[in-house]
Formats: C-alpha cells, sequence, structure tokens
C-alpha cells in the first residue's frame, strides 16, 4: 500500500484518508490502485467495527485527475479503468463500489470539494457527513460522460430518480446545505469529520455482529422481494439470539456498564 491512501486504526475504528492533497485527492491510476488496496485490506479486518473516509488537505476528491482525462481520450488509460475481472465491477467501479460492499459501516466525511468520480465515492459510504459550504457534483456531463463509478448501485438508494437524473444531465454544484436538502448527504457538520468520528465512536460500542448484521441485512433486502427480506431477517436473529455478545448486550444493560464486545 502507498501513501496515497493512509490508514490509522484505534478503538475499533479504521480512519481512512485520501492522502494526494496537492491534488485536491484527485484520481490518477495510482489513485485508483491505491484506494482499491486501502478497501479490501479492510474487508476481512475482524478488529474493525466502522470506517471514516475523508480526504486530507483542502478537499474530500475532486474527482479524475486532468492529466489522467486527457489521456484517456486516447482509449489506453481508459481500456485500464473499464477493464473488468470475475467480480460484477470494474477497476474504475471499484474505488466506491467497495465501500458499499465492505461488512462494517463507512461514514465519509465530506469537506471542500467532492466532485465526479470523488462524489461517487462518497455515494458508496453507508452515510455521508458533509461541511455546510461543501461541494458536491456528479460532473461527468461536464466531460462528455456519464457517472460510470458504480453510480447505478448507490445513488439509487439515496435520491429519487428524477432528482438523480436532474444532478446527472446538468452537472449541478450542490452546497453541503443544498444536498442535505436533497438527501444526498446525511447531515451536515461544521466539522464533518470530528462529527464523523463521534458517530463511529458511538456505533462501534455496539455489539458488532449485529451491526455487521444489519448492513447486510438492509444491502441484501432493500431490492428484493418481500420473502427474501423478511427471511433474511428471521435468519440473522436466530444467530444473533444467544451468541456471546448479544448476551453481553443484555448484561452490560441490565448492569448500567459499558458492555465489552468480542470482534
Amino acid at each position: 500500500m502507498t501513501d496515497l491512501v493512509t490508514i490509522e486504526k484505534s478503538g475499533g475504528i479504521a480512519d481512512v484518508r485520501l492522502n494526494r492533497p496537492d491534488k485536491y485527492n484527485a484520481l490518477n491510476p495510482d489513485m485508483f490502485k491505491a484506494i482499491i488496496e486501502a478497501g479490501e485490506s479492510l474487508a476481512e479486518a475482524r478488529d474493525i467495527r466502522v470506517v471514516v473516509l475523508s480526504g486530507n488537505g483542502r478537499g474530500f476528491c475532486a474527482g479524475l485527475d486532468m492529466g489522467s482525462f486527457q489521456a484517456m481520450t486516447g482509449g489506453g488509460a481508459a481500456a485500464t479503468l473499464l477493464a473488468s475481472d470475475e467480480r460484477p465491477e470494474n477497476h474504475a467501479q471499484r474505488p466506491a463500489y467497495l465501500w458499499k460492499k465492505l461488512p462494517v459501516p463507512v461514514i465519509a466525511a465530506i469537506h471542500g470539494v467532492a466532485y465526479g468520480g470523488g462524489c461517487q465515492i462518497a455515494l458508496g459510504a453507508d452515510i455521508r457527513i458533509a461541511a455546510p459550504d461543501a461541494k458536491l457534483s456528479v460532473m461527468e456531463i461536464k466531460w462528455g460522460l456519464i457517472p460510470d463509478m458504480s453510480i447505478t448501485q448507490t445513488l439509487r438508494d439515496i435520491v429519487p430518480l428524477d432528482v438523480a437524473k436532474e444532478l446527472t444531465f446538468t452537472g449541478r454544484v450542490l452546497s453541503g446545505e443544498e444536498a442535505l436538502e436533497l438527501g444526498l448527504v446525511t447531515r451536515v457538520a461544521e466539522d464533518p469529520l470530528a462529527a464523523a468520528m463521534a458517530l463511529a465512536e458511538e456505533i462501534a460500542a455496539k455489539s458488532p455482529d449485529a451491526v455487521r448484521a444489519a448492513k447486510r441485512l438492509f444491502e441484501e433486502s432493500w431490492h428484493a422481494d418481500a420473502r427474501t427480506g423478511l427471511e433474511l431477517e428471521a435468519g440473522m436473529q436466530s444467530k444473533l439470539i444467544g451468541s456471546h455478545n448479544q448476551i453481553e448486550a443484555v448484561k452490560a444493560n441490565f448492569a448500567k456498564r459499558a458492555p465489552v464486545f468480542e470482534d
């Protein structure tokens, strides 16, 4: 893993930061690779209960690096980014989609700009906290492109179809406050990273088994039929009831003490 994405772990929280501040964390091939490596390194980490995703410097992520964009017109870079393997998502989609597929909650803290691919990376998180003056845009139309970093799997769960179309057709830049009004972000905070870390600490104090199950429950049932969702609820609950961490949650509540969960 390179220093283009840093990870610090403490108290069950992975503090993940895009770290190309001189370029507003813009996406070039090395950034794509670094984000993928960072996310995949957390997928099997049993000691991680929550991920906080943010960007160092003056913005979350400015989207595709212009140098990379110019190279794409030749076709070679585009072919590499759009290449697929056995997974549903291709190399360009993975830096955003992997956060949605992580087994633990991911909270994106957005400040400065989140444009184009940067916005789509934030959309892959479960929860988004933005600064009131942050700037967000599904900006690909500006370059004659469609958003293609897994937006079909993320934006559909966040805003209505007509809103998604308007944002995509126009590339309109939204403030954090405007994004909140449309439901694009979960809430706004003057210090989104501090707010995200506080929320992460609250989630990390809950049973990690139940939190992971809850994320899986919604991800697998949200677009499924009623039988699939109801059976998933019942099956997951039956595994949680009587488990070590579930019993610990009950004991801690009755004893009015902080629970001690096992990862």
